[in-house]
């Protein structure tokens, strides 16, 4: 204790003029958003570099899942093409229809025990990437963009209190939205359905296609419990498909039409 002393004692002024340092940078930063941005890309660059060298190191543990996962998957494709009449192929596609594109990214940094859980992934603005951008598995929804540097992006999960999801009930086609509680990663919960709507246990919950940011019938879970007070539905659990503690390669959404549709839209407002 002594010897700290001694040292502060020393080195008072100096320590002194680090801390204020310190302080204006953080001022700067929080009351300019133009410096509050380049802050967050140059610390996604920094963190994202640290995560990707830490997470090769453990990435050959989870080899045998993963190619289990991509053999499952495979399989899955090649039945659905297989249940697609032939008549379908003398079709011609117009191009116009095919509206989004999907990019490949690895997960690099994985929350998912906080109340409000990040992950970032190894692709940014350098491979056409943008905040705003719907972020899938096979199984499922994952998050949303919400910062982004030239490498490496930053996903607000679905394992978030700032997440609000447009969804709908497969079978009956009713709408809602999922948040999540904070409590199980493995579940998530249904709110603002009409109660009108006819719920059962295991009903298919899917993307409802009223935003931008997901195209319509992307899976997301089913329902494994609820309440009725009053007539109206409580307590909606869903168990969703995804897990999203054991996250390996996921398929960003780039939506061509999107600023098309914005501007459409700001006319309006």
């Amino acid at each position: 204790m002594q010897h700290i002393a001694y040292f502060i004692q020393k080195y008072k002024y100096f320590l002194l003029f680090i801390l204020l340092e310190v302080f204006a940078f953080l001022l700067t930063v929080q009351s300019r958003s133009y410096h509050k941005s380049q802050f967050i890309n140059s610390a996604n660059a920094i963190t994202g570099g640290f995560f990707e060298t830490s997470n090769s190191f453990f990435e050959y543990t989870t080899l045998k899942k993963e190619n289990l996962r991509l053999a499952e998957e495979n399989t899955l494709l090649r039945n659905q093409l297989a249940s697609i009449p032939e008549q379908i192929h003398t079709i011609p596609l117009d191009s116009t229809l095919q509206t989004n594109e999907f990019i490949t990214a690895k997960v690099i940094s994985n929350n998912f025990k906080k109340r409000n859980n990040v992950l970032t992934i190894d692709k940014g603005t350098n491979d056409g990437l943008s905040i705003d951008m719907g972020v899938i598995t096979s199984h499922g929804i994952i998050g949303v963009i919400n910062n982004i540097s030239s490498n490496y992006a930053t996903v607000l999960s679905i394992l978030n209190s700032k997440s609000k999801i447009n969804v709908k009930l497969k079978r009956s086609h009713y709408f809602g939205t999922l948040d999540w509680n904070g409590k199980n990663y493995r579940y998530s919960q249904l709110q603002d359905i009409q109660r009108q709507a006819p719920i059962q246990i295991g009903d298919t919950i899917v993307s409802g296609g009223k935003s931008i940011l997901f195209p319509e019938g992307i899976l997301i879970g089913r329902i494994s419990d609820f309440k009725i007070n009053n007539k109206n539905y409580e307590n909606i659990e869903v168990e969703l498909f995804t897990d999203m503690s054991n996250l390996g390669y996921v398929h960003v959404i780039k939506n061509n039409d999107k600023e098309e549709i914005e501007k459409l839209e700001n006319q309006n407002d």
